[in-house]
């Protein structure tokens, strides 16, 4: 039995480390140091091979080195086997850090004061309270509700939305899309942390961000793919929007030329809001390896008729 590890080498090292340490019977191997593809029971990938039936014809579970699975060709992975997208600490807490440091940022101006800066200009723009602040999360998983966590500790006003009821403490809770449009009619800064499936690709458009009030700003730490980015630079053209933190673009990295680049009140980050950490990654990984042999769920397993 082995387990192979196929993703960003710097961290498979930290893997291969932690796994030497504290799994040394799993057989660690790093792509493309396959050895005997025979022996291949697990792999852990950013994206599987796309013949992975044919060169792992023994593997029993898919983990996703990420928290999505978006970037899976599930056609490709035989349907009687597992897969298992990341959840650990390392990355909500990351998502935690990036969207309270955004959200604040917009409620405290500092995108206008950065613009007043570069004018020499010195002129104080009125705080409002925090209170007054209309937060509203689309996704209300794992990453959505520890964002609103902590932005409730702000005094936020706070609302989620998702696909189906959920029940969060503090958090005015919208299901369904008969109930989008009241949500985003209430929401001030509008947070997306949607997976990205095939209902949810493209749905940040001039249709759903209009809903927004107007002045309302949105940050994308979902994926590139959610959002329509000429609707967005058009709504903000026209002054619907004031402003966007995106750490997400479609493609990535987005093109030079991309009028994004270039928009005064957008900002732009690399991908780089959340990240798996080793340490913490493998600790997760290799308690889904006892769960599996013991015949018990394991933590992040997809359902793949809902895509994550």
């Amino acid at each position: 039995m082995s387990f192979l590890y196929k993703a960003d080498p710097a961290r498979g090292a930290v893997w291969a480390r932690l796994f030497a340490e504290r799994a040394p019977e799993a057989g660690f191997r790093m792509w493309p140091d396959v050895g005997d593809a025979r022996d291949v029971r697990y792999l852990a990938a950013w994206k599987p091979p796309e013949d992975l039936h044919s060169l792992l014809p023994n593997v029993e579970v898919v983990f996703s080195t990420g928290a999505g699975i978006d970037q899976f060709d599930l056609s490709l992975i035989p349907a009687h086997v597992p897969v298992v997208r990341m959840v650990e600490p390392g990355i909500i807490e990351g998502m935690v850090e990036y969207v309270t440091q955004a959200v604040l940022t917009l409620h405290r101006d500092i995108s206008a004061y950065a613009r007043q800066q570069a004018a020499r200009e010195w002129t104080e723009l009125t705080v409002v309270p925090a209170g007054e602040r209309r937060i509203g999360v689309l996704g209300l998983g794992m990453l959505g509700q520890a964002v609103l966590a902590e932005l409730r500790r702000f005094g936020f006003d706070c609302a989620g939305w998702s696909r189906t009821p959920r029940d969060v403490e503090g958090v005015n809770c919208y299901a369904g899309y008969a109930s989008l449009n009241a949500f985003l009619a209430r929401t001030d800064y509008l947070i997306c942390l949607l997976p990205l499936t095939a209902t949810t690709r493209g749905i940040l458009d001039k249709r759903l961000l209009s809903g927004l009030p107007r002045g309302a700003s949105l940050i994308n730490a979902g994926r590139g793919g959610h959002l329509n980015q000429y609707d967005l630079l058009a709504l903000l053209d026209s002054g619907h929007l004031a402003n966007a933190i995106l750490d997400v673009t479609d493609p990535e990295p987005l093109p030079a030329s991309h009028p994004l680049w270039a928009h005064p009140n957008v900002r732009i980050t690399p991908h780089i809001a959340s990240a798996t950490r080793p340490e913490t990654a493998v600790e997760v990984v290799l308690d889904n390896l006892r769960r599996h042999r013991d015949g018990l769920p394991m933590i992040g397993q997809i359902d793949r008729s809902q895509g994550y």
